[in-house]
């Protein structure tokens, strides 16, 4: 049964979800008033707990992109008001956010905004007259946002008239896989592993607010790109009416073998390269991206880069990045003949900035008050797990500190739960290791310590 203090949290959350983030001010008036109600009456500590329950939940705000740019013709506000205009893919993104509680208002017309800032400095892709290059680049905090702004990106340069957009996402194949499934998620609208099966494929995220329209991705959650699949589809690209999905690993083979596709099956002979505008989205642009060649040659990755954007006629490039020191170094006059420019972003440079409600690394380790509170020296690893520990070393148990550390995360969850918040996300990091290995071992050890909290709950 609801209590008073569930009553006024929810009539809250209901008048703020229409009105947008409140200041501080309105809504501590918000909350007085409603607590007059007989179904909402609750003492001061209570009120000022769900006071900053919701701060936290809608008192975000985000501040508009910062950067630089070179002179640009602008083009998106007049595409915009074209009769045959389409914000199909941004529209459906955008319902799809709202109703993850991804962000408040506020925080989705920033991004709105953000996105329109920067699709504004590429290039129209209806601009056919002579071919293009754009590069640019896209810094934000770590954990702050990033794939949510390229994915939001993606759908309005799709819904502008891009018709194919490859997404280089690390170099690791977690990592690929789990950026797949956020453009599932946020862009194409299927489970991609599911696509053709006979079953019937598997509609998530986007598709399930409008099934109308969905992009064709050759790519999976399963699977990197693999040219034998590409040919059994029998499309190419200029045979398709909506836009195209590559999401790839940072790796030259699978890079070499995706060129080799696009040459075989989509060149137009006349002109030597594929007439569809393309966007590239170039994910921690400076890891392996860079020329980091100290001879006349160009390392791998790079060289496959530059050639797969000079493959096509008309071509944007950005970069993301927390970290852009490599790629603001770039030597901007660097041209090769075959694989045409490096990669430094002549065109834009913009920041990202952080919602207000974002945590991270200055936050932990500068500031003054947070600091003390969140950081614990570890004096119990040593026996089990030294800090020069051998990637061979044997971990016979876990220390007390990380056992307490385990039971205080379960019993938030059952907190959690009781405030029927299960539905929302929990996690926590244990990274004790840079060995692979170590990790696995220490990863069995916690299965155990919760396999030992289950029986005793069971008990």
């Amino acid at each position: 049964m609801p209590t008073n203090g569930d009553n006024l949290r929810k009539m809250i959350a209901a008048l703020l979800v229409e009105q947008g983030p409140p200041t501080e001010k309105d809504l501590h008036k918000l909350i007085d008033e409603t607590r007059a109600l007989p179904i909402c009456r609750v003492e001061d500590a209570e009120a000022d707990a769900i006071f900053k329950e919701l701060t936290a939940r809608f008192g975000v705000v985000m501040g508009p992109i910062r950067g630089v740019n070179d002179e640009y013709t602008p083009w998106l506000a007049n595409a915009k008001r074209q009769e045959n205009f389409s914000d199909f893919y941004w529209r459906r993104h955008t319902e799809y956010i709202a109703s993850q509680g991804f962000a408040n208002q506020a925080v989705m017309q920033a991004i709105d905004e953000d996105t329109d800032t920067v699709l504004d400095r590429l290039e129209n892709p209806q601009k056919t007259d002579r071919g293009w290059k754009r590069r640019g680049l896209v810094m934000g905090h770590v954990q702050s946002g990033k794939t949510q702004h390229y994915t939001g990106l993606i759908c309005k340069a799709a819904d502008a008239g891009y018709k194919v957009i490859i997404v280089i996402a690390g170099i690791h194949n977690n990592l690929r896989n789990q950026t797949q499934m956020r453009i599932d998620q946020g862009f194409i609208g299927k489970d991609s592993a599911t696509v053709g099966r006979r079953d019937g494929d598997i509609i998530v995220g986007v598709g399930r607010h409008n099934g109308a329209r969905f992009p064709v991705s050759f790519t999976s959650t399963r699977r990197d790109f693999n040219a034998n699949a590409a040919e059994n589809l029998g499309l190419a690209l200029d045979q398709l009416n909506e836009p195209v999905v590559f999401v790839i690993k940072k790796n030259a083979s699978i890079l070499t073998k995706l060129i080799d596709w696009l040459k075989d099956h989509n060149l137009n002979r006349n002109i030597g390269q594929i007439p569809s505008p393309l966007l590239l989205i170039d994910d921690e642009a400076d890891n392996a991206s860079i020329n980091v060649s100290n001879s006349a040659a160009i390392s791998a990755i790079n060289g496959k880069i530059r050639s797969l954007l000079e493959l096509f006629q008309f071509s944007s490039y950005i970069g993301y990045t927390a970290t852009p020191f490599a790629n603001i170094f770039i030597d901007p006059d660097d041209n090769d003949e075959m694989k045409g420019d490096d990669l430094f972003p002549k065109h834009f440079i913009y920041s990202l900035d952080p919602a207000s409600n974002y945590f991270g690394a200055e936050e932990v380790f500068l500031d003054e008050e947070s600091s003390p509170k969140i950081l614990r020296e570890l004096v119990d690893n040593d026996e089990f797990l030294p800090t020069n520990h051998k990637i061979g070393d044997d971990i016979p148990d876990l220390p007390e500190s990380l056992i307490d550390a385990i039971r205080a995360f379960v019993l938030v969850i059952g907190i959690r739960i009781a405030r029927q918040q299960d539905g929302q996300h929990n996690s926590m990091l244990v990274n004790a290791s840079r060995f692979t290995n170590t990790q696995g071992k220490i990863q069995a050890r916690i299965a155990i310590e919760l396999k030992k909290i289950q029986d005793a709950v069971r008990v």
